[in-house]
């Protein structure tokens, strides 16, 4: 028995809704006091920002191969 994949057109590009969740993640971490629990959401709306900019910059009309 073979099961069919969902697929979920996206309205949002990746860059979007990683730049989105980074923002809520920075919001929550607002809310909680200094801490590990807090450097952790931190460092994961880091981690999303980045994503959004290598992701950005991969799919550049500019991008050049290495020389």
């Amino acid at each position: 028995m073979f099961h069919r994949r969902r697929r979920l057109k996206q309205s949002l590009t990746l860059p979007d809704r990683l730049s989105a969740w980074a923002k809520e993640l920075r919001e929550q971490a607002a809310k909680l006091p200094p801490g590990t629990a807090r450097d952790v959401i931190l460092n994961k709306a880091s981690l999303a920002n980045t994503t959004a900019h290598l992701d950005d910059w991969a799919n550049s009309p500019g991008l050049q191969p290495p020389k």
